[in-house]
């Protein structure tokens, strides 16, 4: 939800925060702040509401201090001011801090605080904790165990960092949810939402556990849990290039990792597919052969984007594997008191490893006796360290906040997973096996092949980018396509579309046809085709503007599109992945011909890590 930087060290402080803003700005951009602690034992805050740059032009970037926090806010409670933006402080000006979350008691604190005399200034849930810390230490606390107090009556899920405004050679932090990492450097550490930040200056990583607290010094980190017990965390070392997370000349991230695919993609295939026609599936998972075997029900757990991957998951699985598919919304999971039989695998896919609805719903199942697996994208991640088993999908770093290269990698290892499953099983034809891989070996090259569709793609945003609705209609696997497309252009460009099964469309959506509607079709050469077909034409008939998407060669909708875009040639199972790369070209030209923020579309955040 909001990205959080701490440095202490030897270096002026200043740049280094606002350049780990920037990275992190994905995570929020309704307002940021930086405070930094003075030579005179004071703070020097400075606050700007919007975007980052609004900040840049406020703060000195020469300043010398060594020691400081910033954050960059998305708005949970308060509107995004000045006033309510982070830092936040303490009425006597000697504790700042930052924080991403929520805390669910704060109107109770706020009451216990006032009725002890403290004011407040903000409509914020955090200013209750440098209150808090200040208040405490009036009390005739240490910083330390002022601070250690004061986590453990916070209720909700947060990460903190904290400073006092005396005590400049140490940053206090604690987590419970949303992530927060430790960067490890010589003579200087640094702290992030996100290993992204931290990239720039070192690799070498400790992520700090759900419940730790962490006291970070010059020196090094101590981490130590609620009841002041320290405890030893793994230092990890981080393969990302940080030239990755850069735009590498596109216009915009969302661009460039639209362009990423079949990098990526040949990424999540290495050393995935078997070399020998009779060699098993190398894809590394912790169960034995006799378990997976075992497992007679799957439950995908997702949100947004990863949700429509499990939609397509389930057809993979269920027809490669034979296994029964459950996909439930994962911030709905819990609250339904789901039913998990005995041999369930449950499934949760993320890409940041974050989405704190997935890690609830994942931790639910596995208490009500579920094996649990991770689709991810963030190596050491909450969810990766939670889950029984992980299956990376090496997309890289994903900046731009609609997601586009972490989905198609998604669906390949969700391909991957019921490949495998259906091996072990043996429920998967010899054939269809040796045509899927093949196929998965051939993807990228064919999605190569797509780019030169773009120019066609730009004009129909230029023709459609006053449309006030869009409509997306597909049939199988291809359905949650439409979904995944409509969903793309609902959040980058701000207008209303829906996805729909194209055979649904006369139950309802049919009442919306006329001659101002787009309707985006995708009709790959396959089972569903005839029928596809026979829907559009019904819709044809009723005004509907048609833009295909079809097979080379097919020109089953020339008499009856507005426009048609012929894709490469596919494997059917395929088709999803190759499918959803027009619609994410098409979303991204009309936001931007609409003058929209790509990276940043308002209202969103890459990383919901609040419920």
């Amino acid at each position: 939800m909001c990205g959080i930087v701490g440095y202490i060290g030897q270096s002026g402080a200043a740049a280094i925060l606002v350049e780990g803003l920037r990275t992190l700005e994905y995570r929020g951009y309704d307002s940021a702040g930086v405070a930094l602690v003075a030579g005179d034992g004071q703070f020097r805050i400075t606050r700007a509401s919007g975007k980052l740059i609004n900040l840049q032009a406020k703060i000195d970037l020469q300043d010398p201090s060594p020691l400081g926090i910033g954050h960059t806010r998305w708005a949970t409670h308060g509107r995004p001011t000045e006033e309510n933006a982070h830092p936040h402080r303490s009425n006597d000006g000697k504790v700042v801090a930052v924080h991403n979350g929520i805390f669910e008691n704060f109107l109770e604190l706020r009451a216990e605080l006032k009725a002890a005399g403290n004011t407040f200034v903000s409509e914020t849930d955090t200013e209750c904790f440098p209150v808090m810390v200040s208040h405490l230490m009036q009390g005739g606390l240490g910083f330390v165990e002022a601070f250690r107090q004061a986590v453990g009556r916070m209720r909700g899920i947060y990460a903190i960092a904290c400073l006092h405004a005396h005590d400049p050679d140490r940053i206090l932090v604690a987590r419970s949810g949303p992530p927060l990492v430790v960067g490890l450097g010589e003579g200087e550490n640094f702290l992030a939402s996100d290993v992204v930040p931290l990239l720039r200056h070192t690799r070498k990583v400790i992520y700090i556990e759900d419940g730790d607290l962490a006291e970070i010094t010059r020196q090094g980190a101590r981490l130590f849990r609620l009841d002041g017990s320290e405890v030893q965390r793994t230092v990890h070392t981080v393969p990302f290039d940080p030239v990755a997370a850069e735009k590498g000349g596109f216009k915009h991230f969302m661009q460039k990792e639209i362009f990423e695919q079949p990098q990526a993609i040949s990424n999540t295939l290495l050393n995935r597919l078997p070399v020998e026609a009779d060699e098993p599936m190398p894809l590394d998972l912790p169960f034995t052969h006799d378990q997976l075997r075992a497992f007679d029900r799957i439950a995908i757990l997702a949100c947004g984007t990863s949700w429509h991957a499990g939609l397509v998951g389930k057809f993979f699985l269920e027809q490669l594997a034979r296994i029964p598919v459950d996909i439930d919304y994962a911030s709905e999971y819990r609250y339904r008191d789901p039913v998990v039989p005995p041999h369930t695998l449950a499934i949760g896919i993320t890409q940041s490893g974050e989405t704190a609805d997935t890690l609830a719903a994942l931790k639910e199942a596995g208490a009500r006796g579920a094996r649990t697996l991770v689709i991810c994208n963030v190596q050491g991640s909450t969810a990766t360290r939670q889950a029984g088993a992980t299956l990376l999908t090496h997309a890289g770093p994903e900046i731009g906040v609609a997601s586009t290269k972490a989905f198609t990698t998604q669906l390949c290892v969700l391909l991957l997973l019921a490949l495998r499953i259906g091996e072990t099983k043996g429920t998967l034809d010899p054939q269809l096996r040796a045509e899927l891989i093949q196929g998965l070996r051939e993807l990228p090259a064919v999605l190569e092949r797509l780019y030169a569709l773009e120019p066609q793609i730009a004009k129909w945003a230029q023709d459609w980018r006053e449309a006030r609705d869009f409509l997306y209609l597909a049939r199988g696997p291809l359905y949650p396509i439409a979904l995944e497309g409509a969903l793309k252009l609902k959040e980058i460009s701000y207008i209303h579309a829906e996805g729909y099964p194209a055979g649904e469309m006369k139950h309802g959506p049919i009442a919306l046809i006329d001659r101002h509607l787009p309707i985006v079709a995708l009709m790959p050469n396959d089972a569903h085709r005839e029928k596809t077909l026979s829907n559009l034409q019904e819709a044809a008939a009723r005004d509907g503007r048609i833009l295909g998407l079809v097979t080379e060669g097919d020109e089953g909708l020339d008499h009856i599109a507005e426009d048609v875009l012929h894709l490469p040639k596919m494997h059917p199972w395929l088709t999803p992945i190759l499918y959803v790369v027009p619609l994410q070209l098409l979303a991204y030209h009309i936001a931007v011909l609409r003058g929209c923020d790509v990276d940043q579309p308002r209202n969103l955040a890459k990383s919901v890590t609040v419920e």
